[in-house]
């Protein structure tokens, strides 16, 4: 049976006994890894790996030897508990071999859960999965980790108090991040915040977040926004240095000032449009950007966006000879004297 993303979840986190196998695939070797912890951890129960309740099986070495799945679904270990069998990075060439496995699983036999990479639709290991009725196939995709997941990991972590804006701040941080990256900024922030009763906020969420290009770039389209000329300087020799492409910064910052145009022309000014804005904005990103929608007027917003398109084009044509990335500051430079007129 195919598990949608929702009913994947609920399966990973309280497994059916009565299921026979699983099989967990996805491009994204950590968010396969991840979930596969999960729902082995939720099958066994602590103490498996201990209590050799657990038996780990290579895909390669499973091609050499086809017994070694059926034998360690039938073996009978000495500790008392559930007991499962993972067979990783599977492959096409494995389905006969599950699929024998299947065909002579029992209710109280070790369950199956097997690994795999990214999967076409015909696969023959997917097919398999898909079309039987004692087995799962759950694929995961790289799309952000959605809200059930997000509070998962949350209580994974041990982290409760948990107000509205930190939680669209986690929401934002974890469209940014992997799986895996945002897994461990959350045990990062759960350690600072051990033994610290108040709620988290917005501004611990970022503290504790990993710097990026992509912070970087925010922050010179916050520098230039808020008119502050003194400070583009060192933004942009780090963003060079980091290998950030002159096209690229073009096109982020069209993004930005694109949202402060909506903002500041938006009817009733940009305090009524911000509630309107897709997709959202929230925590100090979002009072950031309404103080600065509500510091620039709708002609010079049309300005800025038309001085960033001027040298958008300047760059790309043939005859260009200047640097671009000068180019490109020195449009800064300007964007930044806007805001102070």
């Amino acid at each position: 049976m195919k598990l949608n993303p929702r009913d994947a979840n609920a399966f990973f986190a309280k497994p059916d006994p009565k299921v026979a196998a699983l099989l967990i695939y996805g491009e994204d070797t950590m968010r396969v890894a991840m979930k596969r912890q999960e729902v082995i951890g939720n099958i066994t129960g602590p103490g498996a790996e201990e209590e050799m309740r657990l038996t780990r099986i290579p895909g390669a070495e499973l091609r050499k030897e086809p017994a070694m799945l059926l034998d360690a679904v039938k073996a009978q270990g000495f500790f008392p508990g559930p007991r499962a069998v993972l067979v990783e990075e599977a492959s096409d060439g494995l389905a006969p071999v599950v699929k024998m496995a299947l065909e002579d699983w029992r209710e109280g036999d070790a369950q199956i859960v097997v690994t795999a990479g990214q999967l076409a639709a015909k696969s023959a290991l997917r097919k398999l999965f898909e079309t039987s009725r004692t087995a799962y196939a759950a694929g995961l995709y790289n799309d952000p980790m959605g809200r059930a997941e997000i509070e998962a990991e949350l209580a994974r972590a041990g982290l409760q108090e948990v107000p509205r804006d930190a939680m669209g701040a986690l929401e934002g941080l974890a469209r940014s991040l992997t799986p895996g990256d945002f897994r461990q900024t959350l045990e990062k922030i759960a350690l600072y915040k051990l033994d610290d009763p108040a709620p988290l906020t917005t501004e611990e969420v970022e503290l504790m977040a990993p710097a990026s290009v992509e912070a970087e770039m925010d922050e010179i389209f916050h520098v230039l926004a808020e008119g502050r000329t003194g400070d583009i300087a060192p933004v942009m020799q780090r963003l060079a240095a980091q290998g950030v492409a002159p096209v690229t910064l073009l096109i982020m910052g069209m993004r930005h000032f694109r949202v402060l145009f909506a903002l500041a022309s938006a009817p009733g000014g940009p305090a009524q449009g911000i509630g309107r804005l897709r997709p959202p904005l929230f925590g100090p990103r979002r009072d950031r950007m309404l103080r600065q929608a509500q510091g620039w007027r709708v002609a010079r917003l049309e300005e800025a966006l038309e001085l960033i398109m001027e040298t958008d084009l300047t760059i790309r044509s043939a005859g260009q000879k200047a640097p671009a990335m000068a180019l490109v500051e020195r449009a800064f430079v300007r964007l930044a004297y806007m805001a102070t007129r």
